[in-house]
């Protein structure tokens, strides 16, 4: 995969806002330019009418697909964002006073949304909706609605909205997308071009594709149906109609289809709507082990190189040089493929772990973790995380935060599982303090006189200029 995602010279353009025209509160004119790369990128498919290129279609096989575009066509919503922006002219401020410089003008973006429920939730991806003043959702029957922001999840690439109906709206129902076969008939719905209820066929063509870095999702259902930009948010369905996947990205080097799209899975997108409608945040679940990326390359499954104390894994029983072949009934190949099944897990799911040991197939019933939130210092190449009561117990302290990766081999004298306790003699209560302290200290240029406890339990003072 890396050789082959080597050679398409994948992308990723941020979650940025997209351009679909704008419209200026003064008379001045903002003239915005973008550059077109030459090599193939990923590309967000929410629409921007400035940035069009010719498009390739698929041919439809010789298989009825009206049933499932008759279900889902009117469940596809047109999704407006618009956002206000101010620019200013350095120049206009210099001669003519602070202020007389900044202008405002309205930026707006289209893409797709597929309605989830009756009673007009609707799904699409964040970066369709991102930093949005106002969102306008226009359905099939031309009918327009104010929605609501329910949530997002930026690192998925999903966000629930909401519009209020006096009616029951149709919907699509979520299908499970870990049986969704390679080779298997889908559809893509949605709003290309600001070309309303445009539907194109296509086949299942990969499972479990990751982009290699350069996004957070990393087990994308991989298609050939013809994905452009403004379909970004709608639906992937199968042949009888129910939702597979919430189409997000493609691989192009022009901005439009040339092959290749990407849909987040309707599992990992069920259970994020679901999480932000209960917490209003998404529960990230872990087993609690380490893998080498080099030596995963070279097998077939996900091996174990570490298991964290106290977490899912190691209280099952699972070991290092352990080989994960299996979640459930799913087959794991790679490691993409285990953070999409854990990704629609929650913490406190049992799993059932199958794993490749001595040349024996071995399963254990595993409780996933809440992923423990850590935070890295750039300066030091520290990555830290909060202590909790039983680490603050164990080691006699009130407070302090653990270094868990130094970014270098370990050797006698690394600081991995150091213990920081104060910096510059102030307490450090939380990683995300210490980090913060640490990276404005080294800024100013001064020294860094940081107490920490070793691994042996005994208290040192580091000085780092």
């Amino acid at each position: 995969m890396k050789k082959l995602l080597g050679l398409l010279g994948i992308a990723v353009l941020g979650g940025a806002l997209t351009l679909g025209g704008y419209k200026m509160f003064f008379n001045d004119t903002v003239i915005i330019e973008r550059t077109v790369p030459e090599k193939m990128q990923t590309v967000q498919t929410n629409y921007n009418p400035t940035f069009t290129r010719n498009s390739t279609a698929i041919a439809a096989a010789a298989i009825d697909f009206t049933l499932a575009a008759e279900k889902s066509l009117n469940a596809v919503v047109h999704v407006k964002n618009t956002a206000i922006r101010t620019q200013k002219n350095p120049f206009a401020e210099l001669f003519y006073g602070n202020g007389s410089g900044t202008r405002k003008f309205e930026q707006v973006g289209t893409g797709s949304g597929v309605i989830i429920s009756s009673d007009g939730y609707i799904i699409t991806n964040n970066h369709v909706i991102d930093s949005a003043n106002e969102i306008e959702i226009t359905l099939n029957n031309k009918k327009k609605y104010k929605a609501e922001l329910i949530g997002t999840d930026k690192e998925n690439d999903i966000a629930l909205l909401k519009i209020e109906t006096e009616i029951d709206l149709p919907y699509v129902p979520f299908a499970d997308s870990d049986t969704i076969k390679v080779g298997e008939w889908v559809l893509a719905v949605g709003n290309p071009y600001n070309l309303t209820s445009t539907v194109t066929a296509g086949i299942v063509s990969a499972k479990g594709r990751d982009l290699e870095g350069n996004t957070a999702i990393d087990s994308f259902i991989q298609t050939d149906a013809a994905v452009n930009p403004g379909n970004s948010g709608g639906a992937l369905v199968n042949t009888r109609g129910e939702l597979v996947g919430i189409n997000t990205a493609i691989s192009s080097k022009t901005g439009s289809f040339v092959g290749y799209s990407f849909a987040v899975p309707s599992n990992i997108a069920k259970k994020i709507v679901d999480d932000l409608l209960e917490y209003g945040a998404v529960q990230e679940a872990v087993i609690g082990i380490r893998f080498s990326p080099v030596d995963n390359d070279k097998i077939v499954g996900v091996k174990i190189v570490g298991v964290e104390e106290g977490q899912g894994a190691a209280n099952a029983g699972l070991q290092k040089e352990d080989v994960i072949v299996k979640v459930n009934n799913v087959k794991i190949t790679k490691f993409s493929e285990l953070r999409g099944q854990l990704t629609a897990k929650r913490p406190g799911d049992f799993v059932n772990i199958t794993v490749e040991r001595e040349g024996k197939l071995v399963t254990k019933s595993v409780k996933l973790s809440k992923k423990v939130k850590r935070f890295i210092s750039k300066t030091f190449n520290w990555e830290l995380k909060d202590l909790s009561k039983n680490e603050l117990k164990k080691n006699d302290i009130n407070n302090g935060v653990k270094i868990i990766n130094t970014g270098e081999r370990e050797s006698k004298d690394s600081l991995k599982n150091f213990i920081i306790t104060k910096i510059n003699d102030k307490e450090i209560e939380t990683a995300d303090e210490a980090v913060k302290i640490l990276e404005n200290v080294a800024q100013s240029r001064y020294s860094i006189v940081i107490e920490m406890i070793n691994t042996d339990g005994e208290k040192e003072r580091l000085r780092f200029r």
